[in-house]
């Protein structure tokens, strides 16, 4: 299933799928930090709110606010 990264909870897994219309220098932060297409991700920790999501991928840990973390497109992993 092909969506956004809210809707994965902590503890499941992702593949990058591609990018949400948007900020373009966000999008190439991103890129240049290892969040490219094809690149699996975990979710570690969501805030209670729903802000920020904190992510595992390529041995770091990253934090994305809502509005960033709306820009990827994540296939959910079995």
């Amino acid at each position: 299933m092909t969506g956004s990264l809210q809707t994965l909870r902590p503890g499941d897994g992702g593949r990058v799928t591609g990018f949400r219309p948007g900020d373009r220098a966000y999008r190439q932060r991103l890129l240049t930090m290892g969040v490219t297409p094809g690149t699996i991700l975990t979710v570690t920790r969501v805030a209670p709110l729903g802000d920020p999501v904190e992510i595992r991928l390529r041995g770091y840990a990253l934090s994305l606010r809502k509005g960033e973390a709306d820009l990827l497109i994540v296939e959910a992993l079995a």
